[in-house]
């Protein structure tokens, strides 16, 4: 069966439903476009796991608090469609700001939900209201989609605390966190990663080895934060990188500042600029 392609949230609403009607359990999954073998392998499992599968691509603006930033993110929606065609994808759905938002009058500001609890520090600290513009957009496609399970990719790690919170929030969907899909490198697999040049690239290699670092402190028996903290950043010393936090969190128990007493669980998230590159990694410790 050829692979529907809608361009309205209003249309994929009505097809959701139409699916539900049928008894089929829809599985979702949520992306900006230009998809790699990490986006791939969401589909793949929401296709295994559920009767029917969509995928939405959109740019949010809402999240992007540089406007260059957006200007420059990757997009290639032929190569897109595609490949979700190939991976057995049944619909895939586009939209503007006014279709996700037509409450909203032409030129007037979007007011973004507060991203909670699970927002603070870390990506806030660094880019203000990037989580916020993420749980407002999702809030829309959550309900575009209606009940659902949804894959999100650990690697976006403070993103999927604020996502479950959301999902909680509202009674639906079924949030399933999927592993980092990784290179041989270690790198794990981004959009943004196409924009690195070869040098950038051998720098950007150098993140996983760092949270390797954290875990093998981990594995010795070291539990103090600054302490795990240190050693990834240790390993981040390179006059190319730029680190914005090399940092531990409890998972289950989130802090907007590093946790000033040992540990019991520990998750090493990272974040860090090559040239005009942001990367974001993480790695749970014990486990």
């Amino acid at each position: 069966m050829d692979m529907l392609h809608l361009n309205s949230p209003a249309e994929a609403e009505r097809w959701c439903s139409e699916q539900r009607d049928l008894r089929k359990a829809i599985g979702f999954v949520p992306t900006m476009g230009s998809l790699h073998k990490g986006h791939l392998s969401l589909v793949d499992r929401a296709c295994q796991e559920n009767d029917a599968c969509c995928v939405s691509i959109f740019i949010n603006p809402l999240q992007f608090e540089d406007p260059e930033d957006f200007k420059a993110y990757p997009r290639d929606t032929e190569s897109d469609l595609a490949q979700l065609k190939a991976h057995g994808c049944d619909m895939v759905f586009m939209g503007n700001l006014n279709q996700f938002f037509p409450e909203v009058s032409d030129g007037d500001e979007i007011e973004t939900l507060p991203a909670g609890h699970h927002g603070a520090g870390l990506e806030e600290r660094f880019r203000p209201g990037h989580l916020d513009g993420v749980r407002t957009i999702v809030e829309r496609l959550f309900r575009t989609v209606g009940r659902s399970r949804v894959y999100f990719g650990e690697k976006d790690f403070q993103q999927t605390l604020v996502v479950s919170d959301l999902a909680r929030e509202i009674g639906y969907p079924e949030v399933v966190v999927c592993p980092t899909v990784r290179e041989d490198s270690g790198l794990a697999l981004s959009s943004r990663n196409v924009l690195l040049d070869a040098e950038e690239k051998s720098q950007a290699q150098l993140i996983y080895p760092a949270l390797l670092a954290a875990y093998d402190a981990w594995s010795t028996g070291e539990r103090d934060p600054e302490i795990l903290s240190a050693a990834m950043i240790k390993h981040l010393d390179h006059d190319g990188l730029m680190v914005e936090y090399a940092e531990v969190r409890d998972p289950y128990n989130w802090t907007p500042q590093l946790p000033v007493t040992p540990l019991e669980r520990a998750q090493a998230l990272i974040a860090v600029r090559i040239g005009s590159v942001r990367l974001i990694d993480n790695l749970r410790l014990d486990q």
